[in-house]
């Protein structure tokens, strides 16, 4: 699929990278051929940006091989593994290094990694980011995690001010710890209760928080898992006065209501929470209109006993959605029904985040890219088998639904992934 996309095209691999793109017809000639069935449309392979892998120190909740595994069978050719959950989370450069360690010899798809900021490593940021991390992570609220504590305004000011002096960008979990210290409590089993515990105004108080810093520092800052429309406006208004800031969604978000969520069904449980059906279509209209920018996983999966299924609190549960192997049958699934392109959606899940991260050469079928393919079938419908899933841990809501779209094949730098030889590679910001 070609950026404008465009008619049925010819493409030219060689050594791992696209040098020829010319419409069908032409002949291109190479040392060997794959001529696409009638129902596939080649798309370059998705870009995932929040990726939480948590290898070392919880590869229990998952692991590079298992995570890269799942990421190839979705189409998604590149991941960037966010820098917490994992123990120690990336938060020095000796920690990064542990995680390329882990991540070296076990990745099927290529793999880059976050940063993060957390209070009293100021002065890590810009090592970090000269050891090629593609930007930092911060939380405003708890993160779940004891070892990656959020950052208060003061500090989150001074490495706003910072990052914008080295070109990084800054990643925010935006919601208000005031206003959610405010809110109910969220233990129970009904899921009324926990959405009221997290509830919208966290979000919009938080995002105007990491606008008016951005705005003072002139930082880059990126808002991540926007659940909450109400702070679309707000957002649109800070873009169109020049301020630096993009966001993203995900397929949760987009595809999934809180009125269809039983009570006690803590597979749901995320952080923060799917909203009504109305907010849903807020959303897509966002992304529609370009005040939403990409649409990537946060894929944050635990081990089952930690979902806490059997009781269904939503007080105690894990939050976290594990869904990077169905990103794009999710999201095309909505999408078709709503009469939005396959081009827009791959875009979004693609160009659109590669672009952010800036990942150059990814997300893209254009002469110079690298090769990264997704053979996509997107009449053909499956059944989500949780427990088939490469994912390490069979919990997923859309465990039983019917989706629409499936990844036939994926190519990394033009050469089949398999599951059984991890080809991937680690990227450094500035050298892929």
């Amino acid at each position: 699929m070609t950026p404008d996309g465009t008619g049925p095209r010819e493409i030219g691999v060689r050594a791992g990278t696209i040098v020829a793109v010319a419409p069908l017809g032409s002949g291109l000639r190479g040392a060997s051929t794959l001529e696409l069935a009638a129902d596939e449309t080649l798309i370059p392979g998705l870009v995932d940006t929040h990726v939480h892998v948590n290898e070392p120190g919880r590869t229990e909740w998952e692991g590079f091989a298992s995570a890269t595994r799942a990421a190839a069978a979705g189409g998604v050719t590149t991941i960037l593994d966010m820098p917490l959950n994992s123990i120690p989370p990336t938060v020095t450069v000796p920690a990064l290094e542990e995680k390329r360690a882990a991540a070296v010899d076990q990745a099927f798809v290529d793999v880059g990694f976050w940063g993060g900021a957390v209070p009293g490593n100021g002065t890590d940021l810009r090592p970090l980011h000269e050891a090629g991390v593609f930007g930092f992570k911060c939380f405003l609220i708890h993160s779940g995690v004891d070892e990656f504590p959020p950052l208060g305004p003061a500090e989150l000011e001074k490495d706003l001010a910072e990052l914008a002096t080295c070109g990084s960008l800054m990643l925010v979990h935006a919601e208000d710890a005031a206003t959610i210290d405010r809110a109910p409590h969220p233990a129970g089993t009904i899921y009324a209760s926990f959405l009221a515990s997290r509830p919208g105004s966290a979000e919009t108080a938080a995002i105007a928080e990491v606008i008016d810093l951005a705005r003072s520092t002139g930082a880059r800052v990126h808002i991540v898992h926007l659940s909450s429309a109400d702070a679309l406006a707000e957002i649109a208004e800070a873009k169109a006065a020049g301020i630096r800031l993009t966001v993203e969604t995900c397929p949760h978000y987009l595809t999934l209501t809180a009125e269809d969520i039983p009570d006690g069904a803590t597979a749901f449980k995320c952080c923060p929470p799917i909203r009504g059906e109305a907010n849903r279509e807020l959303l897509w209209a966002g992304l529609a209109d370009g005040t939403i920018d990409c649409i990537v996983s946060d894929h944050s999966p635990s081990p089952v006993g930690l979902k806490d299924l059997e009781h269904g609190d939503f007080g105690t549960a894990w939050g976290g959605v594990a869904s990077l192997q169905l990103g794009l049958p999710l999201v095309w699934t909505e999408a078709r029904r709503r009469g939005v392109a396959l081009e827009r959606v791959v875009d979004w899940m693609s160009a659109r985040p590669a672009a952010i991260a800036g990942l150059e050469r990814k997300g893209r079928i254009a002469i110079g890219a690298d090769a990264d393919f997704a053979v996509f079938a997107g009449e053909e419908s499956f059944v989500v088998d949780a427990a088939a899933l490469w994912h390490k841990n069979p919990v997923c809501p859309y465990d039983g639904k019917t989706l629409a779209g499936v990844i036939r094949h994926t190519f990394l730098r033009g050469v089949p992934v398999t599951d059984e030889v991890p080809r991937g590679r680690l990227l450094r910001r500035g050298r892929h």
